[in-house]
């Protein structure tokens, strides 16, 4: 099992470092005996009781916008920068396009301006599996199969992100890696308006409310839990041969909502059930699939939690963090 003690004395930034994959980046960080871990998050979608107790970690409280806040970051010399910062989610990028570009098109280039002058030794950068591929690209999607033909401005920016890195890579020679991420869940995750549906799920089976699935139920979805999801970050950081590539992280399995919802109903023991909607305009695949073969040969990365023990673990951290959920959880 690989031990990554190559981040033994070092200086990492992790922007949008508070959220679920942040809190649980910067965690291993910190265990894996890294110098000191900088969280620079602007808290619009997280909490300072979810980030980790660690003597190494600092949290700077800013805006990647910001240009006095980065200057403030960058003066700490980090060697390896994880880019997770974003103004996040398909339907927030529908409701307010105009910030979703902001903050992944010009917060994004900012990072990387900063990056490049200080010399960082890694620029890890988190899109998304689920934006760049499109209905024309074909399943399981292989990471050179992107699509132009998009749905949402989430999807647009966080191709746009790619694009900007691969800029900074072929321009200035700055080590960046594209890790596309696929649905993501595990503990760390708040439940709100434009979270995710798994926290949302098990927020509204722990209140006795029907699941509400938009579509028919048997659309799927490549899960993945958050510790695989770290596990290939942190060889991202280190493996050279990672350099200058878009990296696939999902698990390699696909799963149906509704199988999902009914196990999310039967951990909680919620006996409302599930309720119907009418699929989004904008939510156009009703299938996704990640081939992970890239991200084995050239990280060794292999996920090794299944599904349904992540969605134990997310229950587990809900009970365990049951009154500061209720008191963060915002869907207006």
């Amino acid at each position: 099992m690989r031990t990554y003690n190559e981040y033994e004395g070092k200086t990492v930034l992790v922007t949008g470092g508070a959220g679920c994959v942040g809190s649980n980046l910067t965690k291993a960080l910190s265990e894996l005996n890294a110098e000191k871990v900088i969280i620079l998050d602007n808290m619009s979608s997280a909490y300072e009781w979810n980030v980790p107790d660690y003597d190494q970690i600092e949290l700077i409280e800013g805006d990647i916008r910001d240009d006095e806040v980065l200057k403030r970051v960058f003066k700490q010399s980090p060697d390896i920068v994880f880019h997770l910062a974003a103004h996040f989610a398909n339907q927030n990028s529908v409701d307010m396009p105009e910030t979703d570009l902001m903050v992944n098109g010009l917060g994004m280039l900012k990072v990387l301006q900063y990056s490049q002058l200080t010399n960082v030794d890694r620029f890890i950068f988190s899109s998304s599996g689920c934006g760049v591929y499109g209905l024309d690209s074909k399943m399981p999607f292989k990471e050179d199969d992107i699509s132009i033909s998009l749905h949402t401005p989430y999807q647009v920016t966080k191709l746009l992100g790619e694009l900007y890195t691969n800029y900074f890579h072929n321009l200035y020679d700055l080590p960046i890696v594209n890790a596309r991420f696929f649905n993501v869940f595990g503990p760390g995750e708040v439940p709100g308006k434009y979270r995710n549906v798994i926290p949302n799920f098990f927020y509204w089976s722990m209140n006795n409310l029907a699941l509400p699935i938009t579509g028919n139920g048997t659309e799927t979805r490549d899960w993945t839990f958050v510790e695989d999801i770290v596990s290939g970050l942190l060889a991202m950081g280190i493996e050279e041969e990672a350099i200058g590539e878009a990296i696939n992280l999902g698990s390699g399995q696909d799963h149906r909502v509704i199988d999902m919802a009914n196990r999310v109903n039967e951990l909680t023991g919620n006996t409302e059930g599930i309720a119907y909607a009418e699929r989004r305009n904008w939510d156009a695949k009703t299938k996704l699939l990640s081939c992970i073969d890239k991200a084995h040969d050239i990280l060794g990365y292999k996920p090794t939690v299944s599904f349904d023990d992540g969605l134990i673990k997310v229950h587990e951290w809900f009970e365990n963090n049951w009154e500061d959920i209720q008191k963060s959880a915002e869907f207006d």
